[in-house]
């Protein structure tokens, strides 16, 4: 199995990457249609209806779809034989970071779903705010990677 996976090692990590780029445009997207629908939309109008669609549309076929494929091939990355270096701390910073960029995607998919049912009680200064943890995220998720510490 393990010279199975390092063959199809670079395929594997080009699949993640391009799964981990669409996962990022959602994880940037969908709060930035929040601060949309909390400061512009009222309940019912069309404007609420449209972000309604293009949320739950964005979060069910972009953004689930490609988490699942960033969580799968990233898994199959780390039983590729040679990949991580156990000992060192990166792997480890990564995958806090990971788990981290998860739940905030869980707690996308809550806020979405308050949304849909008229139920939100954030302000779009806040979604702003949360719009940096994704970003925040990545950059030590990059660092991690590349730099190796």
């Amino acid at each position: 199995m393990g010279y199975f996976l390092v063959d199809i090692y670079p395929y594997v990590l080009s699949f993640h990457i391009m799964a981990v780029i669409s996962w990022m445009a959602g994880l940037f997207y969908l709060p930035r249609l929040f601060v949309y629908h909390a400061e512009r939309a009222q309940a019912g109008d069309q404007l609420d209806e449209t972000l309604k669609i293009m949320e739950f549309k964005l979060q069910r076929y972009i953004m689930s779809p490609a988490s699942i494929a960033t969580w799968l091939a990233g898994l199959t990355l780390v039983f590729t034989p040679g990949v991580v270096d156990w000992s060192a701390v990166w792997p480890y910073t990564k995958g806090a970071s990971i788990i981290a960029m998860t739940a905030f995607d869980h707690w996308l998919m809550i806020k979405r779903k308050k949304f849909a049912r008229g139920e939100n009680t954030l302000t779009g200064r806040q979604y702003r705010m949360m719009n940096e943890v994704p970003t925040i995220l990545m950059i030590v998720i990059v660092l991690s990677v590349v730099v190796k510490f």
